[in-house]
């Protein structure tokens, strides 16, 4: 099913919902009890179904639990160990193994693409300038998102989506049946910012070429199995479907429900994981490319990954350095004071984000997406898990044992 219904369940699902409360955490007797009570008012406000988070302290992670449903007709709890699609924080994903096809000499972060490519990608306003992967990577290639065609990149309730490289030929190529000239804005490449899925669905396609397999088998073998990733995968057919949370949007305060879906540009979202493994993947790139013993990238590989590229000599013509930075498939948040990554998608909302000192970081998981106001509670819950983060690294005190162990 294609995501134009999607209102049509909606609607439905609300006659279901009516009289289903939202239900959140409550304070749990030793545990941080100012703590769950803001994230159970937030959740409330918020229509959130479930909420999963972890705070690292110094590199490690130093606490972690769930709050509220992964699913709600089921009376499922969402923990840290509950799996769900993670959006855009998938292109960080991308980023390491991009990286680590530059370590293992298949790939140049400044070659032209086409170099790699079995049919030319070109802009047309600017066909004699090469586009390159730090350009897809840093969202400068000048490629954007034409939304009449990324719309129909979701497939949902089991629809097989379309191949990846059937859909960038088709985008890309100037005979192509998704071709037009706006797919391209009409800017010499490295030199404006432009956040593009389907660039980065290019750059995931790349590794695969290079490496000779596809992302999702690639990542099992050299991220998620070294780094004891277990619940993590690249499609449904890769986890534990049992594991899987149920999706919700927040409408007036309800959590309605909505089918399990996967997109034709999967290196840009479709990265599935839990809270728990996430935080480890956090950890390995804030520790310059190692967890708990286990490398997944030389030291100089992660640096290169997690700089600020954009300088006042070297930056996109519409970036204010005070305001938006990035690194490969990396960026800034809250005017460049926090950096990683976030997700957003149908049913979905997650965030993993450091500080630039990398002394606090936060991961969070909501198996519910908002729209307006809603987003609100959200945004109180991260900046509620930040406030204790800092206080932790400060030595104000830790959150109880059961807490982070759960």
């Amino acid at each position: 099913m294609r995501y134009g219904r999607l209102p049509d369940l909606i609607a439905a699902a609300i006659v279901l919902l009516a009289s289903l409360p939202v239900l959140a955490g409550t304070p749990a007797p030793g545990a941080d009890a100012a703590l769950d009570a803001e994230i159970a008012a937030q959740m409330e406000a918020g229509g959130l179904a479930g909420i999963g988070a972890a705070i690292l302290v110094d590199g490690k992670v130093a606490w972690s639990k769930g709050y509220g449903h992964a699913d709600l007709a089921k009376g499922v709890p969402f923990t840290p160990r509950t799996v769900m699609n993670i959006g855009s924080i998938s292109k960080t994903v991308t980023g390491v193994a991009l990286m680590q096809a530059v370590e293992d000499g298949l790939l140049s972060l400044d070659a032209d693409i086409n170099d790699y490519l079995p049919f030319e990608v070109r802009n047309p306003h600017r066909p004699g300038m090469p586009i390159t992967l730090r350009q897809l990577a840093t969202h400068t290639s000048g490629i954007t998102d034409r939304w009449a065609v990324y719309r129909d990149t979701y497939y949902y309730d089991g629809a097989t989506p379309e191949p990846l490289d059937a859909f960038l030929a088709g985008y890309f190529t100037p005979n192509g049946k998704l071709y037009q000239p706006d797919n391209f804005l009409d800017v010499a490449p490295g030199t404006h910012r432009e956040y593009s899925n389907i660039g980065a669905g290019l750059a995931g396609y790349i590794v695969e070429r290079a490496v000779g397999e596809p992302l999702g088998a690639y990542a099992k073998r050299r991220i998620f199995e070294p780094l004891g990733m277990r619940d993590s995968g690249w499609s449904l057919a890769d986890i534990d479907r049992a594991r899987h949370a149920a999706l919700y949007v927040s409408l007036h305060g309800l959590a309605v429900p909505i089918p399990l879906y996967e997109g034709t540009t999967y290196p840009d979202g479709g990265v599935r994981t839990s809270v728990a493994d996430l935080s480890r993947l956090f950890a390995a790139l804030l520790g310059e490319g190692a967890y708990e013993g286990v490398r997944i990238l030389e030291a100089s590989s992660a640096r290169e990954m997690l700089r600020f590229h954009y300088t006042e000599a070297d930056k996109p013509d519409n970036v204010s350095l005070q305001e938006k930075n990035s690194g490969i498939f990396w960026q800034t948040k809250f005017n460049t004071t926090r950096m990683g990554h976030g997700g957003t998608d149908p049913g979905i909302g997650t965030d993993m984000l450091s500080s630039v000192s990398r002394d606090v970081g936060v991961v969070l998981f909501t198996n519910t997406s908002t729209t307006g106001e809603e987003v609100m509670a959200y945004v109180r819950i991260f900046e509620a898990l930040w406030k204790r983060a800092q206080a932790m690294q400060a030595g104000e005190g830790s959150l109880s044992a059961a807490a982070a162990r759960n």
